[in-house]
């Protein structure tokens, strides 16, 4: 028994060291990395098995892919892939006038490194072409025209790829602009809108906006911003106190969007609203302090924009320039009755 034993080993170990000779395990493009085999080590890979197994993949920015090999298999048969989502760090808040918060926006959002910043009430106008430019973000600006104040402004950091969303129901009193942003993991674009409402704002006004919040849900991954000026909604129990309220509320549930801030942006009211039709995009919703003397309050939060999943990746063998001839005498000079002796085979 110890002579078949060594017999068993030593056949076995020529197995091993004649298929770490075989090519073409993997189809690859490039040079490939060769694992050296061992014993009882999981991560080892024949040669030209692909990528090193045995080191966690990274995928995009922020990214992060832990591998697991099925259990039995030191080949190159599959692995899988746990994708932890990229994220995209978000600021808004109300300024009621940049005029004199500028220098403290761009502070704070160099600081923070933020992705992307909404804000409603910029109160810009052509005079401040030259002043709001922040190093290392795009702009996209809609500035209220013909009278003081309102306006809404979008900051997209340069490394995004983005590009403004074109609404085609357009009307001059609606103060909005949405930008839709490309998902690395091809999961559907998002698309994220800023919008501002006066607080005596039209029937006419608001059902222009409802055609553009149309066109915008065109994609599932739809993040909305902005000061609604609707007080008088309780976002708790769904209920509203007066008919334009209602019919905002109504467009939200219609289209089956959610709310996802619940505590208070100015004062005891809840005015400036992040509404999504994927609340499992957003998380970390903060509600903090105010930008320089304004009194609504700034909104941090993140939007996840990978939604990748865990999954399986089968990686296809290439055969082409295995070397059959080896592989069938190391397969005939195996004693298989032995080898396979009390396996239940």
């Amino acid at each position: 028994m110890k002579e078949e034993g060594e017999h068993i080993r030593l056949a076995y170990d020529k197995l091993w060291d004649g298929t770490q000779q075989l090519e073409g395990w993997g189809a690859s493009t490039g040079p490939q990395p060769v694992a050296q085999r061992h014993a009882g080590d999981t991560a080892a890979q024949l040669k030209s098995c692909g990528d090193d197994l045995g080191a966690p993949e990274l995928v995009g920015a922020n990214k992060e892919t832990s591998v697991k090999h099925l259990k039995g298999n030191k080949g190159c048969s599959s692995k899988k892939v746990t994708r932890l989502t990229a994220q995209m760090k978000c600021l808004y808040t109300n300024a009621r006038s940049m005029g004199n918060k500028q220098e403290e926006l761009e502070a704070i959002v160099l600081l923070e490194s933020y992705d992307l910043v909404a804000i409603t009430e910029t109160w810009w106008d052509k005079s401040h072409d030259w002043s709001v430019a922040i190093d290392g973000y795009g702009l996209f600006r809609r500035d209220r025209w013909g009278r003081r104040g309102g306006g809404v402004a979008l900051y997209v950091k340069k490394w995004i790829e983005y590009e403004e969303l074109p609404l085609n129901n357009s009307y001059d009193q609606v103060e909005s602009l949405s930008v839709r942003i490309r998902d690395r993991g091809n999961k559907g674009n998002l698309v994220a809108g800023v919008y501002y409402r006066l607080p005596n704002e039209g029937e006419p006004t608001d059902e222009a906006f409802f055609l553009q919040l149309q066109e915008a849900l065109c994609s599932r991954s739809l993040v909305l911003l902005g000061d609604f000026n609707l007080p008088n909604i309780c976002w708790k129990s769904n209920t509203v106190s007066c008919r334009q309220s209602r019919r905002f509320l109504e467009c939200v549930e219609e289209n089956f969007l959610s709310h996802v801030i619940d505590t208070p942006t100015r004062g005891d009211a809840i005015l400036d609203l992040l509404v999504t039709g994927a609340s499992e995009l957003i998380s970390d919703v903060k509600i903090g302090s105010n930008l320089g003397c304004g009194d609504h309050a700034l909104v941090e939060f993140t939007v996840l924009r990978d939604m990748g999943k865990v999954r399986s990746i089968v990686r296809p063998l290439n055969f082409r320039k295995a070397n059959f001839h080896l592989f069938k005498e190391l397969v005939s000079r195996t004693p298989w009755e032995m080898v396979l002796r009390d396996r239940g085979t």
